[in-house]
């Protein structure tokens, strides 16, 4: 197998499981083995040099794009502060250890929680990871 197609399928992985997580750290990978695929073709027998070439491409897109990304996901509604506190109501049941949804304003969201709640209940967020969000029933907060 030639190395640039070991580089290509590796970029393509990461490209996809960037696409599921939308973390944007997979995708500067992603871009640094596509490099690193591209140096291979035009030096086929530099390893070391498309794996380091392929790294600092890698760690300077996580570095310099940080706070591009951090404005970019707050401007999005992705800011952890923006959603945590917010009141919400179920419209899908939430049993401890499994998902339910939360509808927040507009939005409906993947939801998870140490309580058992039902459908309409009103929940507030407590905590927010990347796409699920953590809820406990409004009045025990209260």
């Amino acid at each position: 197998m030639m190395v640039w197609m070991f580089w290509l399928v590796a970029a393509g992985v990461l490209f996809v499981v960037e696409m599921m997580t939308l973390t944007f750290y997979l995708l500067w990978l992603s871009i640094g083995a596509l490099i690193a695929g591209l140096v291979s073709l035009l030096v086929p027998d530099a390893i070391l040099l498309q794996v380091v070439l392929g790294s600092l491409v890698a760690l300077g897109l996580t570095l310099f794009s940080k706070p591009l990304v951090a404005r970019f996901r707050s401007s999005r509604g992705f800011d952890d502060t923006d959603i945590v506190g917010k009141q919400g109501i179920v419209v899908e049941a939430i049993e401890p250890g499994r998902y339910g949804q939360v509808k927040i304003g507009g939005d409906t969201w993947s939801a998870t929680s140490v309580q058992t709640l039902g459908r309409d209940d009103i929940v507030k967020v407590v905590g927010r990871g990347t796409t699920i969000i953590e809820v406990e029933r409004w009045e025990e907060m209260n």
